[in-house]
């Protein structure tokens, strides 16, 4: 490796202190849970380390692949974070789709990573962003939501800020962008919570109740995904999300898949799918698989939220929660 590209690593790669639980303030549960979140940090940036680092995807690959599965995933989203960065810079590199058509079974993180690129990158780049797939392109705002609330989590979390609207992309309704943000923004608040429950509801049902359906589903996916509660724990979120628990189980449906997708499942994903969704993570895809056909063209609500609420409505059909889901 040249001395150009490990000084391109040193300027590019956050300083791993960012991702300490101290450092950022967020609660601290016990040291399990502060280990797991701390170990997602560091594999992020050991992702976006060897993706900056690298010449190319397919040499940042096996470095990637080497981290251990229950944290595989975030490194392939810090990676193709990274390769986005670079790809917005002077010059002509495919970085982001050369890496998806190698790795499209991490196509969900890949996404995320993109947006966290977003939140680090001038706006007048943005267009440099690669994000084809008009359906899981809102997951690169649930990215930039992500980093937001991770990185600025007094403005984006405690005192609750939103714009009413975002300029991306820009033939999408504008209103529904700030949605796929919180949806991000709910997502970092189960590690501003520390993996606690108790914490993540106090922080969820302090916003205002038109941008809770949206956090909860965030919060789910997070859940799911990363884990870090126990079942006790898990039960008690679930009965006391009231009229979000679908919310909860369309975004823990959604971290089902992404780990099924990739072959990254792990126990702490089954357990949640079996209390959020009532099912295996197989069985919380295939939901999230039907419930993708045959989805209608993007008109005054994009595809991806009729996708999200015909997953909600299959956890929970009652005429309360679709009444729910509607407003």
């Amino acid at each position: 490796m040249s001395s150009l590209h490990r000084l391109r690593r040193r300027i590019l790669t956050p300083d791993v202190r960012e991702t300490k639980l101290s450092t950022r303030g967020f609660h601290l549960k016990n040291e399990q849970a502060r280990e797991r979140l701390e170990t997602v940090g560091s594999s992020f940036l050991h992702g976006f380390g060897a993706a900056a680092e690298a010449t190319g995807p397919a040499e940042a690959a096996p470095s990637v692949e080497a981290t251990p599965a229950a944290y595989r995933g975030f490194a392939y989203e810090g990676a193709a974070m990274a390769f986005a960065i670079r790809d917005a810079l002077p010059g002509r590199s495919r970085h982001v789709a050369r890496f998806l058509a190698d790795h499209d079974e991490h196509v969900y993180m890949a996404y995320v990573g993109v947006g966290w690129a977003m939140a680090r990158l001038p706006r007048l780049l943005w267009s440099r962003l690669y994000a084809p797939d008009p359906l899981l392109r809102w997951l690169v705002l649930d990215g930039y939501g992500f980093h937001e609330a991770y990185f600025k989590t007094d403005r984006y979390v405690r005192r609750r800020q939103r714009s009413a609207t975002f300029p991306w992309p820009v033939d999408g309704p504008r209103d529904y962008a700030v949605r796929a943000i919180d949806q991000g923004i709910g997502r970092a608040s189960w590690f501003v919570a520390g993996t606690d429950p108790v914490q993540l509801l106090r922080l969820l049902d302090a916003f205002p109740a038109d941008r809770r359906r949206d956090l909860y589903a965030g919060a789910g996916l997070a859940v799911c995904y990363a884990g870090g509660a126990t079942e006790q724990e898990l039960n008690w979120l679930a009965e006391c999300a009231g009229p979000y628990r679908s919310d909860l189980a369309q975004g823990a449906s959604f971290g089902a898949a992404a780990r099924l997708r990739a072959g990254l499942v792990m126990p702490h994903n089954e357990l949640a799918t079996r209390v959020l969704c009532g099912m295996t993570v197989s069985d919380a895809t295939r939901v999230t698989d039907e419930a993708r056909d045959g989805l209608p063209p993007d008109g005054a609500l994009p595809a991806y939220e009729v996708w999200r609420q015909r997953i909600r409505n299959a956890f929970d059909p009652s005429p309360a929660t679709r009444k729910l889901s509607e407003q």
